[in-house]
């Protein structure tokens, strides 16, 4: 008997589809058969391979308003929020379609006259993939669309809050040309599913979007058959505001970063640390924005943030918040509740914290909600201590006009990511990952496709 994954509206509670799970002998059927699709599609040159994924563009372009009403309905986030992932996450499509022609080999000057030297790319092979659900179209994207142009294939495991977006892409990009074995998809339990990708021989490569504890978990098991692995793992960013900023400008960058999918994102702005000479003028005009937000269904018009995925991330949420109050934090905006546990729905008022410090829970562990934590700090090497006083390492944001400044923070900043003046560096052009403990690899840009790729050297020897 199939066992059924039911999906359901975060924002009422409805059940909104039910999707069969795979069995084990399923998913090890998808993995044989991504296995020998490999063998054809890997052979496709780089022009018709680049030619079918670029359809695929055109058809995620063509059919975005019923991808980001699915998006919102399993996810939650505000209509114009998915509507705007869809066309982010088509552009990492579009992009690597063209990258598939750009996989460049090079000659290497030989040493001696009867020998030619060369070095050659070829595809890993079978990639799996293991996504989250805050971005269920573009955290898909950015892995499918450089595996598919290197010409690995590529099954893609979704989290089991947002499968559906997942399904509706592949099912695309089996219309726009992809052979079906060369793009699949797999519904089941994380943990089952991950040990099943790892444990495979047939599986050339892990790519992971999510917590660290998982990624380690999956690096340790991927060890037993020295897969690739690329890993997008926690963040906790720093937003650091120094006391030459343009207020203005902070404000509206700190907004876009910490509230985007209501707080839910791995770069969202974690922490505030304020310099202290500007620290009351901030969080005043910030928390005058903060309480313009309205919470509330994604397809209601004006409605800018939405629920919490489920109740465990809510109750980590109201349990940073308690956590801080508890040790003397002050809540100067939001701080309210709402929620139903029999019908599975949660929402977080957006939330403004002030005397922060670093005894509080919500200093160290990422919130994964719409709470902004306000800090203060006096010299830039304290704000800088601050920032990297945690294990995590993808995004970090600063503010300063003072070019010297900047330069500095920029360069001591332990992050793979900075925005500078800027609440939004993520582009698909350029490369997106964490140092220490938030990830191995880089995904978009010219970086992007590397990690699918093998280097192959071939000497040749000339007769004398």
């Amino acid at each position: 008997m199939t066992n059924e994954l039911k999906v359901y509206n975060p924002a009422t509670g409805e059940e909104i589809a039910s999707v069969a799970q795979h069995t084990k002998e399923q998913i090890e059927d998808a993995i044989s058969r991504s296995h020998q699709a490999f063998k054809a599609w890997a052979k496709t040159s780089a022009h018709e391979r680049a030619n079918i994924i670029r359809k695929w563009f055109d058809l995620m372009i063509e059919h975005k308003e019923r991808l980001a009403k699915i998006i919102t309905k399993e996810n939650g986030k505000p209509y114009q929020e998915a509507l705007g992932e869809i066309v982010y996450a088509a552009g990492y499509i579009e992009w690597y379609a063209e990258e598939a022609k750009r996989i460049y080999g090079r000659t290497i000057p030989s040493h001696t006259t009867n020998k030619r030297l060369f070095v050659t790319k070829q595809p890993v092979g079978p990639v799996a993939a293991i996504t989250p659900w805050n971005f269920p179209a573009a955290m898909i994207t950015r892995k499918a669309a450089p595996a598919l142009a290197a010409g690995c294939t590529f099954i893609v495991k979704p989290a089991e809050d947002t499968p559906l977006t997942a399904i509706e892409l592949v099912k695309l990009g089996h219309e726009a040309g992809i052979p079906e074995d060369a793009l699949q998809w797999v519904i089941g339990d994380g943990k089952e599913v991950g040990e099943i990708f790892t444990d495979s021989p047939l599986i050339r490569k892990i790519t992971f979007t999510g917590s660290t504890p998982v990624g380690k978990h999956l690096i340790k098991n991927s060890a037993s058959t020295v897969k690739h692995v690329s890993m997008e793992l926690g963040g906790h960013a720093p937003l650091i505001v120094d006391k030459d900023a343009n207020l203005e400008l902070a404000v509206k960058q700190a907004m876009a970063s910490k509230f985007r999918n209501a707080g839910q994102t791995c770069v969202c702005a974690n922490r505030l640390i304020v310099h202290e000479d500007i620290h009351e003028a901030f969080a005043q005009v910030f928390s005058k924005e903060v309480e313009k937000l309205k919470v509330g269904n994604g397809f209601e018009e004006g409605t800018s943030i939405g629920p919490i995925i489920n109740k465990r991330g809510f109750d980590k949420i109201v349990s940073q918040i308690q956590d801080a109050v508890d040790k003397g934090a002050k809540i100067l905006v939001g701080g309210d509740t709402h929620f139903d546990d029999d019908k599975s729905y949660y929402f977080v008022q957006p939330t403004v914290l002030t005397h922060v410090d670093p005894s509080m829970n919500i200093m160290h562990e990422e919130t994964f909600g719409p709470v902004a934590p306000i800090t203060t700090f006096k010299t830039l090497d304290e704000a800088i201590e601050l920032a990297n006083d945690t294990p995590f390492g993808l995004a970090a944001y600063f503010f300063t006009e003072n070019y010297r400044n900047g330069l500095y923070i920029s360069e001591n900043l332990d992050y793979g990511i900075i925005g500078w003046n800027d609440g939004g560096p993520s582009a698909v052009q350029a490369p997106f990952g964490g140092m220490k403990e938030s990830g191995i690899g880089r995904e978009g840009g010219i970086e992007g496709i590397e990690p699918y790729l093998e280097t192959k050297y071939v000497s040749i020897g000339l007769d004398e």
